[in-house]
C-alpha cells in the first residue's frame, strides 16, 4: 500500500502514487506540488557531498584573502578572521560567523556522507532517522552566501586603500556555496525515507 501525504497547501490527505521514473506528483485538488522524484538522487548529492568536502578542506587551508599595502604584505584566512573578531572584543559574533560558516556546512556535509555513502552501497546507516532530522534542523544555519556578501562589500571598501589579491580559499569558499545548494536542490528526501521503511 502507498504511503498517504498531506498536501502543504490545501491539506488534502492522499495517496502518493509509486514512481519508478522521475517525475512529479500534483495535488489532485489544488495543483500544488506533493512529491517531485529526482534522477540518480542518491548518485548526485554523493557527489556533491564529496566535492564539497574537497572544496571546504580548501576553503580552510588556503588564504582567503591578501593586502598589499605598499611593502606590506597580509595574508588572512577564514578562521583567522573569526579569531580577529574574538580579539576585538566581539566573542558573540565569532561564535555566530564560526557556527554558520564553518561548523553548520560541515556537520551537513558529514551527515549527508554517513547516509548517502551507505544507501549507495545497498545498506541502511544506524540512526537514519535522527542523522536525517538533524541535517534538516541544520539548514537554516547554514548562512555562507550572507558570509560571502559581507567579504565582497568589504573588498570594496578597502580596494581604495590596498591591492586585495583574492587566495584560493576565497574562489573554494565561492565554489562551495553552490555545491551545497547543488547538494540540497538534489537531494530527494522521499526517497531516503522509502529506503529506510523497505529496510526489511
Amino acid at each position: 500500500m502507498q504511503p498517504l501525504i498531506a498536501c502543504h497547501d490545501c491539506d488534502l490527505i492522499q495517496r502518493l502514487p509509486r514512481m519508478t521514473e522521475p517525475g512529479t506528483v500534483q495535488c489532485t485538488r489544488c495543483g500544488a506540488v506533493l512529491h517531485q522524484k529526482k534522477r540518480n538522487s542518491i548518485e548526485r548529492t554523493l557527489s556533491l557531498t564529496l566535492a564539497g568536502l574537497v572544496l571546504f578542506g580548501l576553503a580552510n587551508s588556503f588564504p582567503f584573502l591578501a593586502f598589499k599595502l605598499e611593502a606590506q604584505v597580509r595574508q588572512t584566512t577564514l578562521l583567522t578572521g573569526i579569531q580577529e573578531l574574538y580579539a576585538q572584543g566581539m566573542p558573540e559574533l565569532s561564535l555566530i560567523v564560526l557556527l554558520t560558516t564553518v561548523l553548520v556546512p560541515l556537520a551537513q556535509m558529514i551527515s549527508m556522507l554517513y547516509i548517502l555513502l551507505p544507501l549507495k552501497l545497498k545498506k541502511i546507516p544506524i540512526g537514519l532517522p535522527a542523522v536525517f532530522r538533524f541535517v534538516h534542523k541544520l539548514q537554516p544555519w547554514s548562512m555562507m552566501e550572507v558570509f560571502m556578501v559581507g567579504i565582497l562589500v568589504s573588498v570594496v571598501k578597502l580596494a581604495k586603500m590596498a591591492k586585495i589579491v583574492p587566495g584560493i580559499a576565497l574562489f573554494s569558499f565561492l565554489a562551495l556555496i553552490f555545491v551545497l545548494a547543488a547538494m540540497s536542490a538534489s537531494l530527494d528526501s522521499h526517497l531516503i525515507w522509502e529506503k529506510w521503511e523497505n529496510r526489511r
